[in-house]
């Protein structure tokens, strides 16, 4: 279960919205696009800048959850927050598929896409055996090569049931699934993802992507990382927040899983 946010975690979240501009390694960028999940309590997200993925398919990875857009599995806090909520509850999807858990998945297809620049979000995990939290990002043109030939960037993954570590991958054509280009990070201290907010980000150029947890770089990805196989990163992508129940990745719930689980963002920002 996520626990409530110290008053100093709320302060630094605070002091965390203002400004335009980030500087890390003494690189100055610009903010372009940005949502601070500001609304009343119960809200949607904007849809102006989200689509929801709706469905319980398992989306390839055999999750065990029903992705729907209602108010239970997604809205605002009223805080400045998005609250991805998944639940145990037993729902019949629009596939005529009766599932155990609901949830929710949101992107920015069709509505923003970027290419190259800083792309970071605050968030505070949820953790538990099955929970499968992340923010990443795929190419638009999905639509027309498919995955994994479009790319996908991980940029926040955690594993519920190893609550102190984070993965950044890249999966691309012969190198996805389980031979992507993946590192992980764990948080000092044996500290848990579910303990505060966290700010997950990449940094992304033409043949090369970083990756950060906290400004920490823990990960280099380049063009040469990949001999022989196509590097698949440097055009637009589009972003993507959920939270699934069970599958490939993290292994399903199972009695020491305590639900609901609450995946809190408190910002996306996209810096030029």
């Amino acid at each position: 279960m996520t626990r409530i946010v110290s008053t100093r975690s709320k302060a630094r979240r605070k002091r965390a919205k203002k400004g335009n501009k980030h500087k890390t390694s003494g690189t100055t960028r610009k903010l372009r696009w940005s949502d601070e999940f500001t609304g009343a309590t119960g809200a949607s997200p904007d849809s102006t800048k989200w689509v929801f993925d709706i469905g319980g398919s398992g989306f390839g990875n055999h999750e065990k959850e029903t992705y729907t857009d209602r108010s239970a599995n997604a809205c605002l806090d009223g805080k400045g927050n998005l609250v991805i909520t998944a639940l145990r509850e037993t729902l019949t999807g629009p596939d005529g598929i009766e599932r155990d858990y609901t949830s929710a998945r949101i992107k920015t297809q069709g509505k923003f896409s970027c290419r190259f620049g800083r792309v970071e979000a605050r968030i505070q995990s949820p953790s538990g055996q099955g929970i499968w939290p992340a923010f990443w990002m795929l190419g638009t043109d999905i639509g027309q090569v498919g995955w994994a030939g479009c790319g996908e960037i991980d940029i926040f993954e955690v594993k519920g049931g190893e609550p102190t570590v984070n993965h950044g991958s890249l999966h691309g054509p012969g190198y996805e699934g389980g031979n992507s280009l993946t590192e992980s990070y764990t948080l000092p201290g044996g500290k848990s993802v579910a303990d505060d907010f966290h700010v997950y980000a990449v940094e992304w150029e033409p043949g090369m992507v970083k990756f950060f947890v906290d400004d920490v770089l823990y990960s280099t990805r380049t063009s040469a990382d990949i001999p022989g196989k196509k590097w698949v990163f440097d055009h637009d992508f589009f972003i993507i927040f959920n939270l699934a129940v069970g599958g490939d990745f993290g292994g399903d719930p199972d009695a020491t899983t305590v639900f609901p689980q609450r995946m809190v963002i408190d910002y996306v920002r996209v810096y030029e």
